[in-house]
C-alpha cells in the first residue's frame, strides 16, 4: 500500500486549505484512512478518519471545522481533509495513514513503525 498526501502549505486564520491523500494498493478497500498531526512541542496526534463503512471520527478541536471525505475506485482510495476556519494551533505537519486503525482508542504509531501505512507529511501553517 502506497500513502501520498499532497495540498499543504501556508494561510492565514480563519482561511482554508484541503488535503489529499491518495492511498492505493490491493487491501487498501479494508483499511481506514486518517489524518495525523505533529508539532515539534507535542507528539502525533489524531485528527479525523474515516472507516471502510464510510463512518468518521473527529477529535473535538476540530469538530465543525473539518471535514473528511473519501473516493474509492478498484485499488485505490482518495481520502480528502476539507479545513475551515484555521487557527494558529492547527499549525503542524499533517500525515495520512491506512490501516487496521480504530481511531478512538489506537494512539498514532507515526511512519517509522512500520504497523501501518503512512506517507510522508505535508507542513499546514498557519500564521498572519
Amino acid at each position: 500500500v502506497q500513502v501520498v498526501e499532497s495540498g499543504g502549505g501556508w494561510v492565514q486564520p480563519g482561511g482554508s486549505l484541503q488535503l489529499s491523500c491518495a492511498a492505493s494498493g490491493v487491501a487498501v478497500s479494508r483499511y481506514a484512512v486518517g489524518w495525523a498531526r505533529q508539532v515539534p512541542s507535542k507528539g502525533l496526534e489524531w485528527v479525523c478518519g474515516i472507516y471502510n463503512d464510510g463512518s468518521t471520527y473527529y477529535r473535538d478541536s476540530v469538530k465543525g471545522r473539518f471535514a473528511i471525505s473519501s473516493h474509492n475506485a478498484k485499488n485505490k482510495n482518495t481520502v480528502y481533509l476539507q479545513m475551515n476556519n484555521l487557527k494558529p494551533e492547527d499549525t503542524a505537519v499533517y500525515y495520512c495513514a491506512a490501516g487496521i486503525i480504530n481511531f478512538e482508542n489506537d494512539p498514532p504509531n507515526g511512519p517509522m513503525d512500520g504497523t501501518d501505512y503512512w506517507g510522508k507529511g505535508t507542513l499546514v501553517t498557519v500564521s498572519s
